[in-house]
């Protein structure tokens, strides 16, 4: 989810025209992309995680994420011709479903390997750019169709690149947070990838019906909501680090 995507700060939006005006704005700008971006992030801190590297991590979420802003922005240009061509979001919207779907197949896979095989079984990294190459795509698949509303509300191009890169900082930050606290939390990657699939669906239906009305509030709240289940169970800290036999 973005910001920009939504129209209940759209009377906001239209009258700051002036940098002054956008500037008091960024607060809440800042405030609700951190909110909204969480299913973004977690999706991106778990690919960018597979690498089991702290230093390969920072260096793609680094690279994919500032490939991302670029295809933002390029997205930003070409909104008129997305609103126009709606199967565009279906695209999208199908990609975000293949994430959620790879994410739990290759996790039941694993677990099925460990079951049949008692050894530690280490998967290989991804490669560096294959890595970077699906973060930028993957923000850009949660970027089309909140974009795309942002330009429907707007005309003022300042007001939604500001956005985007506001979207872009917060998404780094929280991205880094959520791959720390996918290792202590053992229900969150689960939730950030069922909060990807409720918006992916939401995004097939604003395509398929569009005249079906999705609050947004009703987003924002099934969000939260599975965040809070995310983040209702921590590991304990001798489930993280065993004491060693003496």
């Amino acid at each position: 989810m973005d910001i920009t995507a939504l129209p209940s700060l759209s009377d906001f939006y239209e009258g700051a025209d002036q940098w002054r005006e956008v500037l008091s704005l960024l607060p809440v700008l800042v405030l609700l992309e951190v909110v909204l971006s969480a299913d973004n992030a977690v999706a991106l801190a778990a690919i960018a995680r597979s690498g089991n590297a702290p230093e390969r991590e920072r260096l793609s979420l680094n690279i994919g994420i500032t490939l991302a802003l670029v295809l933002r922005i390029g997205l930003i240009v070409v909104a008129q011709w997305v609103l126009q061509h709606p199967w565009v979001q279906l695209v999208a919207a199908v990609y975000l479903m293949w994430l959620v779907f790879d994410h739990f197949w290759q996790r039941n896979h694993k677990e099925a390997e460990i079951e049949s095989d008692d050894q530690d079984i280490k998967k290989m990294p991804r490669g560096l750019v294959k890595t970077v190459v699906l973060l930028a795509f993957t923000d850009l698949a949660f970027s089309i169709d909140s974009v795309a509303a942002a330009v429907a509300i707007s005309d003022q191009v300042i007001l939604i690149v500001t956005g985007a890169i506001i979207g872009i900082v917060a998404l780094r930050f929280t991205s880094g947070l959520f791959i720390r606290w996918l290792d202590e939390y053992p229900r969150l990657e689960t939730a950030g990838f069922l909060a990807v699939a409720f918006v992916a669906l939401r995004l097939i239906l604003h395509v398929v019906l569009p005249f079906l009305n999705q609050p947004d509030w009703l987003t924002l709240i099934v969000v939260l909501v599975f965040f809070s289940w995310g983040l209702s169970i921590k590991k304990t800290e001798t489930m993280i680090d065993p004491p060693h036999a003496g």
